[in-house]
């Protein structure tokens, strides 16, 4: 590896090392993140299962509620049976002073759990009544009166009882106790309670109660009712719900059951995207870092190129002036013809060259060229100026190939890969031009048979400062594939080179 190669390598290294650094920064802050999120994410899924496991508690707590008012309940009407059943004892004569005492006992439970009850005969006039008015004479004051359909519809709560006494045949009907209602009012409010602590949780998760069919809706809390006010919308929002989380069973009162559908609490859904969302950004930082470095580098080369273009022309100018002069001296002395041909050949020449270094840093005019003479004219140019043992082959179209060209910039580029190519093959081989058109495209394919370019090597060769030989600036393939991309909007790409075989380079140009 030669001093120049070196050189040139240490700024990529420099490039390279900024960039691992800012990676393995970027990744060191995504585990840190990630780290931070995790515990988040793990304290918010603790509280949803404390959450979760409360729920459950207190649905046990309300079916040993409702297990308990229903025992009340058949309590209650094993109060009344019994009450019955002493009243029909009097159809039996051998209780004697037994009988009052059995029904003041047993009207003493009756009355002492204030249930209301009424008598009625064969034509549904009240016989004994009680606990319906919130006093006794009130009560009394039915007794002997046909019964009205309020009252009717008052007691049907429960299945009335028949019976008979002394033949005749008697009805008693009786509603649930006051401290029965109570209770069944305040088992209501619990479930109503419930119901809400469930829907508005204080952890925030999003909740549906439904009920047993799973298809009307009880409550819902922490969630638009915009995702399920249909039931196509209320299933698919309860299957979405079950792949995160099993439901939990209710047993509500009247042994209804119910099941409570939720998922996880916003929080916790961001923190699991959260580390996917920091890893985008630093992907999008790192993109936008490395693009904004290659535009300042690429801006820094422009610079030095067109500094470099515009002082190397100005210097040219002058020399080229006078030997203009010394040649229009020499023409009437007595130096033959064609040495002076050869020095106005020369002259046009730098003068040429002169005009190439002027337009790199400015947007050249393109015109509309035959692209086989132009390439004819620079391959005759660079033959005589060539060792005899490099042959030139060229391989062209028939018919004129016209393309929008800046014709003394692409001659450079024609040029410096044949100089390239001369070098490589180190003054013996053959260079050979091919030129090749498709729909809208022209290809020029440039062959030599040199010592070609190690496959290490093959991604730098257009790099600005990279170069194999020995006193090379590294600059003449990066000033060609700035004049056929930037300039001609085309491409120049290594096409195929091997070691000890050769390389061919291909520039493909639009076609007009």
């Amino acid at each position: 590896m030669t001093k120049k190669e070196t050189k040139y390598k240490k700024p990529r290294k420099g490039k390279w090392v900024i960039l691992s650094v800012t990676i393995v920064l970027g990744l060191l802050a995504l585990w840190t993140i990630n780290a931070f999120a995790k515990q988040i994410r793990q304290s918010e899924q603790e509280k949803v299962r404390l959450w979760a496991n409360a729920i459950s508690q207190k649905s046990e707590l309300m079916t040993s509620t409702e297990t308990f008012f229903n025992e009340v309940g058949i309590d209650e009407r094993r109060k009344v049976k019994l009450y019955i059943d002493v009243l029909q004892s009097f159809n039996k004569t051998d209780l004697g002073s037994d009988a009052e005492f059995y029904l003041s006992y047993v009207s003493y439970i009756v009355d002492s759990s204030r249930t209301p009850f009424m008598i009625l005969d064969s034509d549904s006039v009240i016989t004994s009544c009680g606990n319906i008015y919130p006093t006794a004479s009130e009560d009394r004051a039915l007794i002997g009166t046909k019964v009205t359909p309020g009252l009717l519809l008052f007691f049907s709560q429960n299945p009335p009882f028949h019976y008979k006494i002394w033949g005749i045949p008697l009805t008693l009907m009786y509603r649930e106790s006051q401290i029965y209602s109570d209770m069944r009012e305040a088992l209501d409010n619990l479930t109503r309670s419930f119901l809400a602590e469930v829907t508005n949780n204080s952890v925030f998760v999003p909740v549906i109660v439904v009920d047993s069919t799973r298809s009307h809706v009880l409550g819902s809390g922490n969630i638009r009712n915009s995702d399920f006010d249909t039931p196509k919308k209320l299933q698919r929002k309860l299957t979405d719900m079950t792949n995160v989380n099993e439901p939990i069973t209710l047993r509500l009162a009247n042994q209804r059951l119910a099941y409570v559908y939720y998922e996880s609490t916003p929080l916790l859904r961001m923190l699991r995207i959260l580390p996917m969302a920091y890893l985008f950004l630093a992907i999008i930082l790192i993109i936008i870092s490395y693009n904004l470095f290659r535009t300042a580098r690429s801006d820094e080369e422009n610079r030095i190129w067109v500094g470099m273009a515009k002082e190397t022309a100005h210097q040219l100018g002058t020399p080229i002036s006078s030997l203009s002069g010394w040649a229009d001296y020499l023409e009437g002395k007595t130096l033959e013809e064609p040495y002076i041909g050869e020095i106005r050949k020369d002259i046009d020449r730098l003068d040429t060259i002169a005009r190439r270094f002027s337009k790199i840093g400015s947007v050249p005019e393109l015109t509309d060229e035959d692209l086989c003479q132009v390439i004819r004219h620079t391959i005759s140019y660079m033959e005589k100026r060539s060792p005899r043992k490099v042959h030139f082959e060229t391989t062209l179209p028939d018919r004129p190939v016209i393309v929008p060209l800046n014709r003394y910039l692409f001659e450079w580029v024609i040029e410096n890969i044949c100089k390239n190519a001369i070098d490589a093959m180190e003054g013996r081989g053959t260079f050979t031009t091919i030129v090749t058109t498709e729909s809208g495209l022209v290809h020029i394919d440039l062959c030599d048979t040199g010592k070609g370019i190690p496959q290490s090597q093959q991604k730098l060769v257009f790099e600005s400062g990279f170069s194999t030989k020995q006193r090379g600036w590294g600059l003449g393939l990066s000033l060609a594939r700035r004049i056929v991309q930037e300039y001609h909007k085309g491409k120049i790409i290594l096409k195929y080179s091997v070691p000890g075989q050769g390389t061919v380079f291909r520039i493909t140009l639009p076609r007009r």
